[in-house]
């Protein structure tokens, strides 16, 4: 008999929930005043309290209204309603928080200001603490933290970290000591690629890893050749057209060029940099330039914001 009563106890929050739920979807209109700028959501523990112990039914809705808000704002950028979108996520996050993909999802969507970003990084570290061994989570937050948010060194350590779960790819580590490179100097990326190749699972590995410190080293003597590059100017008052201007004239700034690490020639590329014609380009991570210009509008909001301060 108690069985029964608490079957038909279940039954009826249930239905009480999806007739709250339907409610609450008609009035508020959650779904359509996002898209036209404007929403209300209740807080993550009013929905715990509301949902009378089916908080997983729960989130379940919460993360549908999510997709579905993404879906209905296709004909502007579903970027652009990124705090409601944070908002859904932290309500479908906290009551289920041992979901996975909702994590990920806000560092796809929360980039219309540094804001959103860093509100999806939160997400990303409560995903992290509920999957700590899915390296997808600190890709997502190393990618974060150095592609918006310009914390290389952060986002290094994130990554690294990453590297050390099932299924990394890789590319994760070459992306690191390319981090490393422009943060701690050249000395630290050789130094953690090393470490990569002698602890290497296998020959593909190894030979990854290896190809990656080839780059660091063809980038070691680029350097050494910016560095003959600038004695020049200041020598000669102009700029070299070519690496061998470097050893030209009765006191040339070299006496030989560096040899290139593959065999192959120093050239100046189409940005006036002086590359490897092996690589045709500098060992650097490259950033679109529309995100370069984003990244730039928010440094100066932050540099104006400590002004006012």
């Amino acid at each position: 008999m108690r069985a029964i009563v608490a079957k038909l106890v279940q039954a009826f929050a249930l239905a009480a929930l999806l007739a709250m739920t339907t409610w609450a979807h008609s009035r508020v209109g959650v779904l359509g005043e996002a898209v036209e700028g404007k929403s209300f959501l209740p807080r993550p523990e009013f929905v715990r309290s509301a949902s009378f112990g089916f908080t997983s039914l729960a989130a379940d809705y919460y993360w549908l209204e999510t997709v579905q808000l993404v879906g209905a704002a296709t004909h502007a950028d579903p970027a652009a309603f990124a705090e409601q979108i944070g908002q859904l996520l932290d309500i479908v996050t906290q009551l289920d928080p041992w979901v996975d993909h909702p994590y990920r999802f806000g560092a796809v969507w929360m980039i219309d200001c540094e804001r959103s970003v860093r509100h999806a990084d939160d997400l990303l570290r409560r995903g992290i603490a509920y999957h700590p061994t899915d390296w997808r989570d600190r890709f997502y937050l190393g990618f974060n933290q150095f592609y918006y948010l310009e914390q290389n060194e952060a986002a290094a350590n994130t990554l690294e970290a990453a590297t050390r779960y099932p299924g990394a790819p890789l590319h994760l580590s070459r992306l690191v000591a390319r981090l490393r490179a422009g943060s701690d100097g050249l000395e630290s990326a050789a130094i953690f690629l090393e470490e990569l190749v002698r602890r290497a699972p296998d020959g593909r590995a190894r030979a990854e890893y290896e190809k990656a410190l080839d780059e660091v080293e063809t980038e070691r003597r680029a350097r050494f050749l910016d560095q003959a590059r600038a004695e020049y100017v200041r020598l000669h008052g102009k700029d070299i057209t070519s690496p061998e201007d470097l050893l030209a004239g009765e006191n040339p700034v070299l006496r030989q060029l560096p040899a290139e690490p593959n065999g192959w020639e120093w050239t100046l590329n189409e940005r006036g940099e002086i590359v490897s014609t092996y690589y045709g380009s500098r060992y650097v991570v490259h950033r679109d330039p529309i995100d370069e210009q984003r990244r730039a509008r928010w440094r100066a909001e932050r540099e104006s914001a400590e002004t006012r301060k």
